[in-house]
């Protein structure tokens, strides 16, 4: 056998046979019409004359691959591609199915060159008579060509080109192609052909069609299957037995003519051809692992794949973040954790149903790394409304996958706490409030741009009333709406934003965070990824780490890249620690001490909206922060949670501490197990006074018991939120939340 240097030597004396040898209806023509090598026309080139045919290197970009999706601990959760691919080693692959592909494409292949002379005569032959490019005579390198030319086409302009009848294309195949052969020894081309091509029904690659086709791996393939999967190359859209009966029959018929094939050359006997081809196709469809929309773990999904189609870190272009993702064949490794993934989804189903109107979303995140844990939420991930599958993702940010989102209530009430906290103010410290509220000017609020905006021609008002003195812990556990806005007054608009701002906040659809004395009632709509996360800073001591998915990469050629969390001190630790002493509070003397606590240092806030539209809770310890809304995607303001059944319970109204509560309860109690608690550093009561919630005296009982936050987002007809354009109610014409939710 010819090494390959060899062969070279001898391309260009057989190629010039061609240009004096031209069968066409049994007649001998005495030239070859080929294209002017360099020129766009065909010349005649005679017999005698010299073809300067040289080598071209061929640029080879790797073929798409699939990206596998994993979660921490390295289980694949999806897998994302534009052509489904797995690229292996020609050890890999079982020796009959390299046997039936040569047999049936090239069967001279290991004899020949670039180019098989004498299938090149019988195509030529074949070409005069049908007066153009009629069969292909191509050898399995040329084909590879064809087939790295075709991947790397961008455009449907560079894919019909690549695949043009026409000499220009054979020729320029065949110097591609003759670099090839000088490139890589036999085996080599091989392998990259059978990893290239394309067998239909989706599966690119011998790997993923004996997936597809036969549920097993190409090492393990049959006579029968390697014979299926060789005739299928020839034209695998007409053979593609996905598509229906008539294209199965063509592929059993073009199957039986391997097996012939094979017969024939002697790689198989006879006896085995037929025994192979007395076996019916054996197609079993075995479904590809899709993209988000059939993984376990969708809402995670979308949010990581969101992660890098918007991320310039991953491609300057959209479409190149597109092609990094399809194509790359990378392994992302996440810091999703299964087991608390599976208490989320536990907690959730067990209080609301997917067949519920409203929905419920829960979103864990991790203090000091701000990783995200768990996504969950009471409807599956797809398209069809009549299997109440949510169409996006409704545990995040649209730059996630995610839509308007929920009002998030009283939570915000949190960040005024924090801001009074820092601006001096001890635990004890407080103020008597009345029934209602109501701002003494326009000037008593200015919004972050200097503006007024306050509005002394409407008054918040307490559900059940509750006047009197109240103070920093006293005011939070019952989440006195009028307190929080006198404490907003008082400490300042702007800096209760600024604190919000300070730990990730910021609105679900992207626009600007609505900036009205209202803000601390949360007139501003958000997704339980971005709360969660807010409460995880305080968890940590005041540390805010963005939103976390993606912990290491690894490309198709083994390079790891690891992404660490990205950090900042956004609080003073003495102020977080202050603030979850006075959160711990709500556990036991406030709002959700009907629900109680976890038998740890937890601390949290429930947040009902106005006429109870949607409920939230959210709450940390120093090991897990997590965040859960429920509201009606059909649009929270129009479809309430009042006398509604969920989960098969019927509710007059839904609390805060109604179902978001005891959903974070049943969570946080499944998600911590095993994990050793961590303690909340004690309040520095030098300086916030007090000495700690656990010894302050329980409120008087008609401190709202989770109920309704009236007012905390006051909606009207003509668009405005409790007063001016306070929340977003009609401001494009329909609710807040409908139709993205």
């Amino acid at each position: 056998m010819q090494e390959p240097g060899e062969k070279q030597s001898s391309v260009l004396s057989k190629i010039a046979m061609l240009a004096g040898v031209g069968v066409a209806a049994g007649a001998v023509v005495a030239g070859l019409a080929l294209p002017a090598v360099g020129g766009a026309g065909f010349g005649l080139i005679s017999a005698t004359n010299e073809i300067n045919l040289a080598p071209e290197e061929l640029v080879e970009p790797p073929p798409a691959e699939v990206t596998v999706v994993e979660d921490a601990k390295g289980k694949p959760i999806a897998r994302f591609y534009e052509q489904y691919r797995e690229v292996v080693e020609l050890d890999q692959i079982a020796p009959i199915m390299k046997t039936a592909i040569i047999s049936i494409e090239d069967y001279r292949f290991y004899e020949h060159g670039p180019i098989d002379i004498e299938g090149t005569i019988r195509a030529l032959a074949r070409n005069l008579q049908a007066g153009g490019v009629a069969q292909g005579g191509s050898s399995i390198t040329q084909q590879y060509v064809k087939q790295v030319l075709l991947n790397a086409a961008d455009t449907e302009a560079d894919k019909n080109k690549a695949l043009e009848a026409s000499y220009a294309r054979k020729l320029k195949e065949l110097r591609y192609a003759m670099a090839v052969e000088k490139k890589y020894t036999k085996d080599q081309i091989l392998a990259k052909y059978l990893n290239i091509a394309y067998f239909g029904a989706g599966a690119y690659g011998v790997e993923a069609a004996a997936k597809r086709f036969f549920g097993v791996r190409a090492d393990a393939l049959s006579l029968a299957q390697a014979a299926t999967l060789a005739g299928a190359v020839q034209d695998p859209n007409a053979t593609d037995p996905n598509l229906g009966k008539k294209q199965r029959e063509r592929l059993l018929k073009r199957r039986n003519v391997v097996l012939d094939r094979m017969a024939e050359l002697g790689k198989v006997s006879k006896e085995d051809a037929d025994k192979a081809k007395a076996t019916g196709l054996g197609y079993k469809g075995t479904k590809l692992p899709g993209g988000c929309e059939s993984s376990k773990y969708p809402y995670f999904c979308i949010y990581v794949r969101n992660e890098i189609l918007k991320n310039p870190d991953f491609g300057k272009k959209a479409a190149d973040r597109v092609k990094f993702l399809n194509r790359g064949g990378l392994t992302i490794k996440t810091t999703l954790d299964a087991s608390m993934q599976a208490a989320a989804d536990k907690a959730i189903k067990k209080r609301v149903y997917a067949s519920d109107n409203p929905v419920a979303a829960e979103a864990l995140v991790q203090p000091g790394t701000g990783a995200i844990k768990a996504m969950a939420a009471s409807r599956p991930y797809g398209g069809d409304a009549d299997k109440h599958e949510m169409a996006y993702n409704v545990v995040a940010d649209a730059a996630h996958g995610g839509g308007i989102g929920f009002q998030a209530g009283s939570t915000f009430k949190t960040f005024t706490l924090i801001t009074a906290l820092s601006k001096g103010m001890k635990v004890n410290d407080g103020f008597n409030v009345g029934a209602g509220y109501t701002a003494p000017g326009y000037s008593s609020f200015k919004n972050c741009a200097g503006e007024s905006i306050g509005d002394p021609n409407h008054t918040v008002t307490n559900d059940e009333g509750a006047p009197g003195w109240r103070t920093l812990q006293t005011g939070t556990w019952g989440s006195v709406n009028t307190f929080f806005m006198t404490l907003e007054q008082r400490v300042g608009l702007c800096d209760v934003v600024k604190t919000a701002k300070s730990l990730g906040i910021h609105r679900s659809d992207g626009n600007k965070l609505q900036e009205y004395e209202t803000f601390t009632l949360g007139i501003n709509e958000m997704d339980p990824v971005t709360v969660a996360n807010a409460y995880a800073a305080i968890g940590a001591r005041g540390k805010y780490c963005a939103p976390m998915a993606i912990s290491q990469i690894t490309d198709r050629d083994g390079k790891v890249t690891t992404y660490k969390p990205k950090c900042r001190q956004a609080l003073d630790p003495e102020v977080a620690d202050a603030a979850a002493d006075v959160l711990s509070g709500v556990f036991t003397k406030g709002t959700m001490r009907g629900v109680g606590g976890i038998g740890r240092d937890a601390a949290g806030k429930t947040g009902t909206t106005d006429s109870y539209a949607t409920a939230w809770f959210a709450g940390f310890t120093p090991d897990l922060a997590g965040a859960v809304s429920i509201g009606d995607p059909r649009g929270s303001q129009s479809h309430k949670l009042n006398g509604v059944t969920i989960g098969g319970q019927y509710y007059g109204s839904v609390v805060g501490a109604s179902i978001s509560g005891p959903i974070w309860k049943d969570t946080m109690l499944a998600a911590l197990k095993g994990i050793p608690p961590t303690k909340f550093t004690p309040i520095n009561t030098s300086r916030f006074g007090g000495c700690g919630q656990s010894c302050q005296p329980a409120p008087p009982p008609d401190e709202n018991d989770g109920g309704p936050d009236n007012n905390d987002d006051w909606q009207n007809d003509n668009g405005r939120g409790g007063w001016g354009n306070h929340g977003r109610e009609n401001d494009t014409g329909r609710d807040a939340q409908g139709p993205f939710g």
